[in-house]
């Protein structure tokens, strides 16, 4: 169970986070979320994929990690720092850090970080300080800081990109089959994407409306990143 506190610097003074990733570190995981404010850097190394709440219908994104439960086909232990890509998925990258809100002398909500103390990267001995010695935030919370920044813009957009993919029918079920270099075949059911043909489509108008909201590129983003599959089962065979 989590035990998520206020960062602050007088009470975290001495505290470290471990900025290696690996199985024993809680990142052995199959998929991860994923925002619209990093889909371009996404599409270059991971497929993106969108699910569906069962329970509200709206859609969330997710980037493919791996191709069975609990596997991380990203994860090596011989690179330093034990992720084999050049740019790392925000809700993996930030460890144990998350967004929390305060209210300001306006009473407007300000976000804050806030940290799990009982995280398995956050830890008094090992890794990177979170403080400078005479005080003010060092290096290391400042890179999560933007990170965190990436994750809070991207969940204010991602309602409104959806919807405008919803509501030109743009969003298809697709269904993933994996061949093996054993003969073993995979199926991937329950996700979605981005229906190209319709997309190609589109008419000037609704282009148009698309670029100046910004999700012109990312409908594409997501269509490029499907090309990723064959990447993770290349990685999976030389692993075998």
């Amino acid at each position: 169970m989590a035990n998520t506190v206020l960062l602050n610097n007088m009470a975290h003074q001495d505290l470290k986070v471990a900025t290696r990733f690996g199985a024993e570190l809680g990142d052995n995981i199959s998929s991860a979320l994923a925002f619209p404010t990093e889909f371009i850097e996404l599409q270059k190394e991971y497929p993106i994929l969108f699910r569906k709440n069962s329970e509200t219908q709206k859609f969330h994104s997710t980037v493919l990690l791996g191709l069975s439960q609990g596997e991380n086909l990203f994860l090596n232990p011989a690179i330093k720092a034990g992720w084999d890509a050049h740019y790392i998925p925000a809700v993996i990258a930030k460890g144990p850090f998350l967004i929390g809100f305060q209210s300001d002398s306006d009473n407007n909500k300000v976000p804050v970080i806030h940290i799990d103390l009982d995280h398995p990267k956050a830890n008094d001995e090992k890794g990177y300080p979170l403080f400078l010695e005479h005080g003010g935030n060092g290096p290391y919370l400042d890179h999560i800081g933007s990170i965190l920044k990436i994750i809070h813009q991207g969940i204010a957009v991602q309602d409104a990109m959806f919807n405008a993919f919803v509501a030109l029918d743009l969003i298809e079920p697709v269904d993933i089959e994996i061949d093996s270099n054993t003969g073993e075949k995979q199926r991937l059911v329950g996700n979605f994407t981005i229906n190209e043909e319709k997309l190609a489509a589109l008419d000037g108008e609704q282009l148009e409306k698309l670029s100046k909201l910004g999700f012109l590129p990312l409908a594409y983003a997501v269509i490029t990143s499907m090309t990723n599959i064959r990447k993770l089962t290349e990685i999976k065979n030389r692993k075998k």
